[in-house]
């Protein structure tokens, strides 16, 4: 008699499970560089940094002495304010009745890294937008260093003005032209590839291409606009109240933000006195692992302590816009 599916049911395994572990997928993290790394800064709660402001002349005549004017000083700080950390554990039971587990736990570790690694940009993209005053248009050398998507009828996204105006804020506020930057939501991105008349900007050769090729490439631009070098991020703060900004008088617009909208920073990180943010680890990632005889595991944790603060703001600019708008 032949053996049949019919008759060989113990045979018949009817879950299979691939070899294949499927991972997640992740977005593109910055680049280093992009904030002051404080290395002063090996103990203590709070640094505390000296500021220098600037010197106003005064008309001079013959036979009358000058006043004496003290220059303004103060004091910025950077605290170490995060503390954060992941641990998990494998048990002897797990090791001995399971299948694939060290690929299991080594693919846990990098879960882990890359969670710290998100945490991180999160962070430093929320100190820069906080660095500014909400509802404000932040006037540097009279010219606004916030304000809503220019865009026409309250749509809140942005346009190639925009990316003129924030360039005059900066060259207003004496920021270097080399080091500029700004980092986008990519539903901005979208916005960008989709402007009819980008094709028409005369004063920029990098455009060549641009719309068979679009923006994005693992998170960085490939093209750059009026000297901003433009970087995606999936990890720039929303807005957690509606924000009124006036800007009308300086050519831009009179609009509220809501809840909701994200914060585009532009930055200058020309160098580190240049750079808007600065950051200071206390203690890098550190992964430790030990055994538990009691509970007869294997545990594992990782650590990590470092903080951000705002060291300036006149190399500092946002532009908020609608989360999904383009």
């Amino acid at each position: 008699m032949s053996q049949l599916t019919g008759n060989t049911t113990a045979f018949i395994e009817a879950q299979q499970y691939s070899q294949f572990i499927l991972e997640n997928l992740h977005d593109y993290l910055l680049p280093e560089g992009m904030y002051r790394d404080v290395s002063d800064f090996g103990s203590g709660t709070t640094l505390n940094i000296k500021t220098v402001g600037t010197v106003t002349l005064q008309d001079a005549a013959e036979d009358t002495p000058l006043n004496f004017s003290p220059i303004d000083t103060g004091t910025l700080n950077l605290s170490i304010t995060d503390y954060i950390g992941d641990a998990w554990k494998v048990s002897d039971d797990l090791r001995e009745d399971g299948a694939q587990v060290d690929t299991l736990m080594a693919m846990r570790a990098m879960e882990s890294t890359r969670a710290l690694g998100e945490n991180h940009e999160s962070r430093m993209l929320a100190v820069a937008n906080a660095a500014q005053t909400a509802a404000n248009a932040n006037l540097v050398n009279g010219r606004p260093h916030r304000w809503v998507g220019s865009a026409a009828g309250n749509a809140r996204t942005i346009t190639l003005s925009d990316f003129i105006s924030m360039k005059l804020a900066f060259d207003k506020a004496n920021a270097p032209a080399g080091g500029r930057i700004v980092i986008v939501d990519p539903v901005v991105e979208a916005s960008l590839n989709s402007l009819s008349n980008l094709v028409n900007v005369s004063n920029n050769p990098m455009f060549e291409g641009i719309v068979t090729e679009g923006f994005a490439r693992d998170h960085k631009f490939v093209k750059n606009i009026f000297g901003w070098d433009v970087y995606t991020s999936n990890f720039l703060p929303s807005l957690t109240a509606t924000e009124a900004i006036d800007a009308s008088g300086y050519g831009l617009t009179s609009e509220t933000a809501a809840v909701g909208d994200k914060a585009n920073v532009f930055m200058c990180i020309a160098d580190d006195s240049c750079k808007p943010v600065m950051h200071a680890w206390r203690r890098a990632p550190q992964t430790e692992g030990w055994r538990d005889q009691e509970e007869r595991a294997d545990k594992y944790q990782v650590t990590s302590r470092y903080g951000f603060g705002a060291q300036r703001v006149d190399t500092l600019g946002v532009i908020l816009t609608h989360p999904s708008n383009y």
